[in-house]
């Protein structure tokens, strides 16, 4: 009994019921790092949405939103489809304000200036073009800034310019909200594996298949894969000591177990960062394990190290912190909208981890939480890579001039091509483009590849800018075609022998090639006059 008393206490600690913690410098830290990401998220919203989704882009928001007001009559039925403020334009004007919005938003929040409501706007703006990115939003990327950005407005401080916040700090029921997202991020993915996840995860081998199959595997991913398997086994322990051990320690037991899971998580992602890109999410996910910490343990930290300067500093701060009186409306609102939000979380999770496919549009008869609440991507359940692609497939394109005879490369930025080009670092930066590509190249039929070689050959110039280069700059290509290729990494012996990090092995055309007829139309298919 005593042992479950202490564990109850412990746990109470760490959701911020127990009272005698403050988090003013956690909340600071937390709070810049956030719009850090969120100005690396429309950073990339700048450069690539109108390629994407513009009036003549790849999968122009106009058409999908003409789509929806055909299937769903009703504007709440739309709203709640595609929560977005596309509804009220989808023209290069509009998505050049969303975007530009969304950035000043991101650099308000860096420099503190009304936390809430920027907050507010980089979810809003964010959430406008994740419903309209369709397979370019397929990941679980920008489902954790949204989540992040929607939960921590009742943690951040209220006013214009508050400073570190002693006059308003952060609430109990906020402090176990933002823990309680963190710990789903840490436990979920791993439990996930164990529960429902790939047979590899639990035979000791996922690490064997893991950098080869990862989307940008670096340099250090393709050392790590040619590593013995005893070494991948040391790294799936690592997984699940950060995302099982780590967070079941830090919630149940003392104080000094939340460093360790703090060391363990950051262990764990600063590797998935180095060998392996995935945009910006280990880099959100490892500003998030900051939320294990408190003032008090940062206060202890400095003791220990001798800078009894800055554990002053922290306790003088601290002391003056005050909590402005609210009314009790505002109060029991806001738990119950946030145990509204609990409720959801848990749903997506167990939903998951009984391996429910949610359909494309649920009825409100059959799932109506899904129906309600699943397309504002708010509530999520956090299992990636809880399972592995069979091969590593990747689309490209390649354009011909003289009616077939030569063809030449449309280069990517940044996936693999050659067998002898490595993966550059690029996280935490996120290409759109490439992803969606890796996205769709495993999807039977998408209008997604057939269409960026359409817009290759009408030389659409933001397009062409998502290339690396031009390689037709003498006459334009009137024929591209879009062969795929299955990649797996050589051996160290290989490489040293022949410089090359990949076997790239022709495995059939995604479409039919798309070319400008006779009469100057674009047309797939077979070349007219080919025997």
């Amino acid at each position: 009994m005593r042992l479950l008393g202490g564990a109850w206490r412990n746990l109470r600690d760490f959701f911020g019921l127990a009272g005698g913690a403050t988090y003013l410098w956690p909340r600071w830290f937390l709070l810049r790092c956030i719009g850090l990401v969120f100005i690396i998220v429309f950073a990339g919203i700048i450069v690539e949405g109108r390629a994407l989704i513009g009036p003549a882009g790849i999968a122009p928001a106009s058409e999908y939103f003409h789509t929806l007001r055909g299937l769903f009559p009703g504007a709440a039925e739309r709203l709640l489809r595609a929560p977005s403020l596309f509804w009220l334009g989808t023209g290069t004007a509009a998505i050049t304000a969303l975007e530009w919005l969304g950035m000043a938003a991101a650099v308000a929040l860096v420099l503190n200036l009304w936390p809430r409501m920027a907050l507010f706007a980089c979810w809003l703006a964010l959430l406008s073009f994740v419903s309209a990115w369709g397979i370019f939003s397929s990941t679980i990327v920008d489902k954790l800034m949204l989540e992040t950005a929607l939960l921590f407005i009742p943690f951040a401080p209220a006013g214009l310019r508050p400073g570190l916040g002693a006059s308003s700090p952060p609430r109990p029921i906020a402090v176990l909200t933002v823990r309680w997202l963190l710990v789903r991020i840490m436990f979920e993915a791993g439990i996930i594996k164990l529960i429902n996840g790939d047979p590899r995860w639990r035979d000791l081998t996922a690490m064997d298949v893991m950098y080869e199959t990862s989307p940008l595997p670096t340099f250090l991913g393709y050392l790590d894969h040619q590593m013995p398997h005893a070494y991948h086994v040391f790294e799936i322990a690592l997984t699940f000591t950060a995302e099982i051990a780590g967070p079941l320690l830090a919630m149940f037991c003392a104080r000094r177990w939340r460093w360790f899971a703090l060391a363990a998580w950051v262990a764990f992602q600063s590797g998935i960062q180095l060998t392996t890109s995935f945009g910006w999410l280990n880099t959100a996910a490892l500003a998030l394990g900051a939320a294990l910490l408190d003032d008090q343990m940062l206060a202890a930290a400095a003791q220990r190290l001798r800078l009894s300067r800055v554990a002053g500093a922290i306790a003088v701060c601290t002391a003056s912190q005050t909590r402005a009186a609210c009314s009790a409306w505002r109060v029991y609102g806001l738990r119950a909208l946030l145990g509204v939000h609990f409720f959801l979380g848990v749903y997506f999770f167990v939903a998951a981890a009984m391996d429910k496919t949610l359909r494309s549009i649920p009825s409100f008869e059959s799932r109506p939480v899904d129906y309600l609440f699943r397309d504002f991507e708010s509530a999520n359940a956090y299992i990636p890579y809880v399972s592995f692609p069979r091969a590593k497939l990747e689309v490209e394109y390649e354009g011909s001039n003289d009616g077939g005879r030569t063809w030449r490369s449309f280069e990517f930025r940044y996936k693999p091509q050659h067998e002898d080009q490595i993966c550059r670092h690029v996280a935490p930066w996120f290409d759109r483009f490439e992803a969606g590509l890796q996205l769709a190249v495993n999807v039977p039929q998408t209008t997604v590849i057939p269409r960026v070689a359409a817009l290759l050959i009408l030389r659409n110039p933001d397009v062409m800018a998502l290339f690396r280069g031009d390689p037709f700059a003498d006459r334009p290509p009137t024929l591209v075609r879009m062969p795929v290729y299955v990649f797996s990494f050589t051996d160290l012996a290989t490489y040293r022998r022949t410089g090359n990090y990949w076997r790239k092995e022709y495995v059939g055309d995604y479409a039919l090639p798309i070319y400008l007829n006779g009469r100057g139309h674009l047309v797939q298919g077979p070349l007219e006059g080919a025997p």
